[in-house]
């Protein structure tokens, strides 16, 4: 079915608009805040991924099965729910499609806000403010931030940035480029089940399947992001050399088989020490980072994210051609 008219061919027409849904939620990420609670996605899959939570079972063998049974069921279902929304939106004609499309988009993916966190936590490391600097980290980061010191504090900030150029936006945009907006949205459910079952501990059993998913689905998306943040640096002049060998020595020593390589590239690109204390140790031969880091950490993963819409354009219109 083509949303644009006739004199277009099929492939080309629905290529734009789907360019368009994603280019216009870009600009809705850049110029809007975050949805009101009560009406954002992620956070009803919060709740309802809390509700599976409460009447998951405690015993082990049970509790991989309910965690296993309940990942297929709320990524099935947000992503089957996308599904109905997408094609209720096409059989209103194109500028529903595109309208709605980008607003359902913008839900997925997030980088004005991960900069932004960033950003804050850097002003109040300027600022000599390091309690401060801690309770903005909160935002980046779930680990225990008591008694971080200065470079701590800011190696975390540039730690979770690295991160979650895989999670917050190129893996939801590659994703929209392969299936559209249901598999963004199905990724962003899954990565959410992550963020809340993915723990050692008192969810060591019931989130193993979701963990492990998480790993599998985001394999590709973070060397994607790895090789784009490589060459961001190339653009922007860092040490690409550097943070190549980082990367190749350093990549698996984080417990998280895709982490570890948008991570250590950072720290060998910004030539700076980024550890995380009795986990993972990522270019142990440089120097701690300061506040300053962040900034230019920040600039990477712009870069990055410029080069990700790029990357995302060309996979979109690859798929259109090939399904014309």
């Amino acid at each position: 079915m083509t949303l644009l008219p006739e004199i277009y061919s099929e492939w080309w027409a629905n290529y734009v608009v789907d360019s368009g849904v994603l280019v216009l939620a870009l600009a809705l990420d850049q110029l809007l805040p975050e949805p009101p609670t009560r009406l954002h996605p992620v956070v009803w899959m919060g709740r309802m991924i809390g509700g599976l939570e409460r009447l998951s079972p405690r015993r082990p063998a049970t509790a991989m099965a309910f965690g296993a049974l309940g990942t297929a069921f709320v990524v099935g279902v947000w992503g089957a729910l996308a599904w109905l929304a997408i094609l209720g939106l096409a059989e209103l004609g194109a500028v529903a499609y595109l309208l709605g499309g980008a607003v359902l988009l913008r839900t997925s993916f997030a980088v004005r806000g991960l900069i932004a966190a960033g950003e804050s936590t850097r002003r109040a490391l300027e600022s000599d403010d390091i309690e401060e600097a801690r309770t903005r980290l909160r935002s980046l980061v779930s680990r225990d931030r008591a008694g971080l010191s200065g470079p701590l504090v800011a190696a975390s900030a540039i730690e979770s940035v690295a991160e979650n150029t895989t999670d917050s936006y190129i893996a939801p945009w590659l994703a929209f480029a392969m299936l559209g907006v249901p598999l963004a949205v199905a990724y962003r459910a899954t990565n959410t089940l992550d963020s809340m079952w993915g723990k050692r501990g008192r969810y060591e059993y019931l989130g193993k399947s979701a963990a492990r998913f998480d790993d599998l689905v985001n394999l590709v998306p973070a060397r994607l992001s790895a090789g784009l943040m490589l060459l961001s640096g190339a653009l922007i002049g860092l040490p690409v050399r550097q943070g190549w060998r980082v990367m190749l020595r350093d990549r698996r020593t984080t417990e998280s088989p895709n982490a570890g390589w948008t991570m250590s590239l950072m720290a060998g690109l910004l030539g700076r020490r980024l550890e995380k204390p009795d986990h993972y140790d990522l270019g142990a031969e440089f120097t701690r980072p300061e506040a300053e880091d962040i900034a230019r950490g920040n600039r990477v993963a712009q870069v990055t994210a410029a080069l990700g819409v790029v990357a995302a354009l060309g996979i979109l219109a690859l798929r259109h051609w090939i399904a014309a």
